[in-house]
């Protein structure tokens, strides 16, 4: 029985760069695999929809209002699960990520290594990024290492991959963001996480919602509330997608 891995963009009005990254996730890379994609339109105002679908998105989930990151990655991860993903993966619609490596990213999971990757730039290739924001990647990324007592890379990452336990555990405690709050809650739950190098181009086309002060406002305050939140602690299947290599 062939497992399903769905691919869901978050996108808010990224009509020039979605459809080039539609186009290059691979559908075909292994026998024993079905790859889907969905789009999740946080409420758009250009053509990221229509271009979406034209594109070859065999879903579209759409806010009418812009919510913010982290409910439409927490969006993704609720259809990924009710779609019935065996595998949910999330890659940046803005086209600075390598969705031609979604299988190295996958790989783990389906091996049976990990229940949780991130595409790491900084294992990968880092060229192009801008001095403010790498140096907000070290400092967040250092801090999520430090409360988890585990080294990360990357832990800004907008390429990720979640097997179906870790969708069905993950929490997402605030709208404007995700990175930090969803690796701190799955790591502390006892989920195995490994990042895998990937390579980067810089953003040539949108326009980022980032902005270092508001980020800094909004997210170390939600670090503080995920680690002060108790969690349970889930006891991990490990052999629950490990896919067979032989040939069906």
């Amino acid at each position: 029985m062939k497992q399903k891995i769905i691919v869901f963009l978050p996108a808010h009005n990224e009509e020039e760069a979605i459809g080039t990254v539609i186009q290059k996730i691979p559908r075909h890379f292994h026998p024993n695999v079905e790859v889907k994609v969905l789009v999740v339109d946080d409420g758009s105002t250009d053509r990221t929809v229509e271009v979406a679908k034209a594109a070859g998105a065999d879903y579209i989930y759409q806010n009418e209002q812009n919510k913010g990151l982290g409910a439409a990655v927490r969006t993704g991860l609720q259809q990924c699960l009710q779609l019935g993903a065996d595998i949910g993966v999330m890659i940046d619609a803005d086209n600075e990520y390598p969705a031609e490596q979604i299988p190295d990213l996958v790989a783990p999971i389906l091996n049976g290594e990990a229940d949780y990757t991130m595409g790491s730039r900084f294992l990968g290739t880092i060229k192009g990024m801008k001095w403010h924001r790498r140096l907000g990647n070290y400092f967040f990324t250092l801090l999520q290492s430090i409360l988890l007592k585990t080294w990360i890379y990357d832990g800004q990452s907008g390429m990720r991959a979640f097997s179906k336990q870790a969708m069905e555990h993950a929490e997402i405690i605030h709208d404007y963001n995700y990175a930090q709050v969803l690796t701190l809650n799955l790591v502390r739950k006892g989920f195995r996480l490994k990042e895998v190098p990937i390579s980067y181009q810089v953003r040539t086309t949108g326009k980022s919602f980032i902005k270092f002060q508001a980020y800094l406002s909004r997210v170390i305050p939600a670090i503080w509330k995920e680690m002060r939140r108790p969690v349970q602690k889930v006891v991990v299947n490990e052999q629950a997608h490990k896919l067979k290599t032989a040939r069906s």
